[in-house]
């Protein structure tokens, strides 16, 4: 036989309670800083071109590649792509999945001259594709970083590295480069 509860009690469980629901109601509206790792951001190989994405990072073959951009693809599944014409080479330059580069609030109109530093390499389909560590717009005195000194993807909450300068082309143990940004993060292998 249950024992009535006497208002004492009755008033504790209801602040339990209500303590809980708000917990519950707080926890629902902040807004989590890093996203959670998604599906669509663990390595896999991109059809058509077979480049290993986010993983396909090789540090051997940083550099910077000077162009204007041409189109901005922006799917709902994996990396943003930029087209990017440098040279009269054209490349595809992946950057980060599309919630990070909301994140970042990237705009870089079609037609901006820019420099990407990142990883090149050769895709199956006979493009020539850059995994990049960062995006500067000289001319607006931007940067949008993508990756860590190491590689590592930022969206995956990695840490950056130093800011400073930098020398030289692709596997270069000395590439050249202005650093710094808004965002604080490394720039280049050392």
């Amino acid at each position: 036989m249950a024992l009535p509860i006497t208002a004492k009690q009755w008033r504790r469980t209801a602040r339990k309670g209500l303590f809980i629901l708000l917990l519950a109601v707080c926890l629902c509206m902040i807004r989590p800083s890093v996203h959670p790792i998604c599906a669509q951001e663990q390595d896999r190989t991109l059809s058509g071109s077979g480049i290993l994405y986010p993983g396909g990072y090789d540090l051997n073959t940083i550099g910077d590649i000077h162009g204007r951009t041409k189109e901005t693809i922006i799917p709902n599944s994996g990396p943003v792509r930029l087209n990017l014409i440098s040279d009269g080479e054209s490349y595809i330059v992946l950057t980060s999945p599309q919630w990070y580069w909301k994140d970042q609030k990237v705009a870089i109109p079609e037609g901006t001259d820019v420099v990407v530093r990142g990883s090149k390499s050769m895709g199956t389909d006979g493009n020539l594709y850059i995994i990049a560590q960062e995006i500067k717009i000289p001319s607006q005195n931007k940067n949008y970083v993508f990756r860590s000194d190491a590689g590592t993807p930022l969206w995956r909450g990695s840490q950056g590295g130093q800011i400073g300068p930098r020398g030289g082309g692709f596997g270069s143990p000395s590439r050249g480069g202005v650093g710094g940004g808004a965002s604080g993060m490394g720039r280049g292998r050392r």
